[in-house]
């Protein structure tokens, strides 16, 4: 079978920097304007460049977002974009506007297109209109597909029309991301990249003879989340997404963090490396393992989406947990033994045990000593975050590693 590319979030260059080194094939990011997270960090046409510049020099592809839903005095900009974006070595743009699409093709013909989720493609038939009418190479499917349906698709279609999947974040409560909640409440459209994520709010009840008396809908101990999807996590289901024909797994993300992105894409990597060089018995045996890589990250609860089934619960995923907190960037490389520079990012203390996650995986050390980078006085601990430290490690670590330590208040 064909080897799935592994596609990770970037808001920006720090995130960008963290999805390559750990093991993303490709990533995905966008411009300034035409995309559906305008409070990323995004790239200006130099950032770009120097994005595309990088995810290249590390063998991986860039993919750029112009996926709003477009309006007609907006498309005249998004083709002067797609040029600039084009010129810049961009690897492909995601789009979700039929006409949009349809206009970049004619054109930007150099310009590869993928349809986003956000045009809901849920059927065949429409995956070879996309391909006829705009020359698409790959469809980001709908989230609400499920596998028996993916695989039929992929069988009805053109082998050189790909499929991307969503396999991993945060879902959202409306029909694949269209929704109304965040423009209505706010004046802020989650369609025009500016959603304020109300779902995720808590809501109560008011009658309406009595203002202001609020009565909450008690889901559990931590009050009610309606709207509030689970996360997706299909990491134990490699092998299925495999042979249903997805070429591309893709991770939900360009509002996380640079150490998210790490963690995710660290967990992915490891799994799609056993399961392709190893097979899927050797897969099953690393998969606890694996899942617990995944906790180490902020997440919500979460569920297989739409694959099996409707999602059960299909909402009421409350706040974020997760088993270890991120300390500190390793800035320099060093062989086993040797003293590396670290910026601090939390507090730890001289004696806790650490892990530094490399591209190697996660390895676990006790910290023996912590030496302030600017006097050379020995300390026990550090409490100012960007705070340089010298710190030993007893295997080598590389600029761009990072390190964790355990999270005190997750229970």
């Amino acid at each position: 079978m064909r080897k799935m590319e592994l596609l990770a979030p970037v808001g920006g260059m720090e995130q960008l920097r963290a999805a390559v080194r750990f093991g993303a094939d490709a990533v995905y990011g966008g411009m300034k304007r035409y995309g559906l997270r305008a409070f990323a960090g995004n790239f200006d046409t130099d950032e770009l460049k120097e994005a595309v510049a990088l995810a290249h020099e590390h063998q991986a592809k860039f993919y750029v977002t112009m996926n709003i839903l477009a309006e007609d005095d907006q498309l005249a900009g998004m083709v002067e974009a797609a040029r600039e974006a084009l010129a810049c070595g961009v690897d492909a743009a995601i789009v979700s506007d039929l006409g949009a699409a349809a206009l970049l093709h004619q054109q930007v013909p150099a310009l590869p297109i993928h349809v986003s989720t956000q045009a809901n493609i849920t059927n065949a038939t429409t995956a070879r209109i996309w391909q006829q009418v705009a020359g698409v190479e790959r469809i980001v499917l709908s989230r609400e597909l499920r596998m028996e349906q993916i695989a039929a698709m992929r069988s009805a279609l053109p082998e050189e029309l790909e499929l991307e999947a969503f396999v991993h974040g945060a879902m959202c409560v409306a029909y694949s991301g269209r929704c109304l909640l965040s423009a209505a409440l706010l004046g802020r459209s989650g369609n025009k990249g500016a959603c304020a994520q109300p779902c995720r709010w808590q809501y109560h009840v008011v009658e309406e003879k009595r203002p202001g008396e609020y009565l909450p809908i008690c889901e559990d101990e931590h009050g009610t989340y309606l709207f509030s999807s689970n996360d997706l996590c299909m990491l134990p289901y490699l092998p299925q997404l495999q042979q249903a024909g997805i070429a591309s797994l893709k991770i939900e993300g360009r509002m996380k963090t640079a150490y998210y992105v790490a963690t995710v894409v660290s967990a992915y990597r490891q799994a799609l490396d056993v399961l392709e060089k190893q097979g899927e018995e050797a897969f099953q045996k690393e998969l606890p393992h694996l899942m617990a890589e995944l906790n180490k990250a902020s997440h919500r609860s979460s569920n297989t989406g739409f694959y099996f089934g409707a999602p059960q619960p299909p909402a009421g995923a409350a706040g974020f947990s997760q088993s270890m907190e991120y300390v500190g960037d390793i800035l320099t490389d060093t062989k086993p033994g040797e003293t590396a520079l670290v910026r601090l990012k939390n507090r730890f203390y001289v004696g806790d045990t650490l892990e530094a996650l490399t591209p190697q995986g996660s390895l676990p050390f006790q910290v023996t000593s912590m030496i302030l980078d600017a006097t050379g006085e020995a300390v026990k601990t550090a409490s100012v975050a960007g705070t340089l430290l010298r710190m030993n490690f007893p295997f080598a670590v590389g600029a761009g590693d990072l390190l964790r330590g355990p999270n005190r208040n997750h229970q």
